[in-house]
């Protein structure tokens, strides 16, 4: 497969694609002999799962060491779990913060006449 028709597989843009090479994201791709990428399906779930991970907030820094540590073997399944009980945390508070705030606004679209108009009109109009 070309970087192309993997982007459009996976989502990742072929810019993304080759940066994530470049850094260590996804294993180096093997290329052809006019140097153009060739994509093996392992590849491809390389690519899924770093998108996975930075889908659910892992920073680059973290899915880095995240894989260094999975480079060096079993016996850094502890490391890596803490490493994803870390990113859980961090997930589940923005996902707290997002139900708050989706509360609050239901609120105010279920009690506009009520609560939206009268706070309204004490606001200070715009010059």
């Amino acid at each position: 497969m070309n970087i192309s028709s993997v982007s459009k597989e996976t989502g990742v843009s072929a810019d993304t694609i080759r940066y994530y090479e470049r850094i260590g994201l996804i294993p180096s791709v093997k290329r052809n002999v006019s140097g153009v990428r060739e994509f093996t399906d392992e590849d491809v779930r390389w690519i899924s799962f770093s998108r996975q991970m930075r889908h659910a907030g892992m920073s680059i820094e973290a899915l880095i060491e995240y894989l260094s540590l999975f480079r060096e073997g079993d016996e850094t399944v502890p490391a890596r779990i803490d490493l994803l009980k870390e990113q859980e945390a961090v997930l589940q508070e923005k996902v707290d913060l997002m139900q708050e705030a989706l509360e609050r606004l239901r609120f105010k679209i279920d009690n506009y006449g009520s609560h939206m108009i009268p706070r309204e009109k004490t606001l200070k109009e715009f010059e």
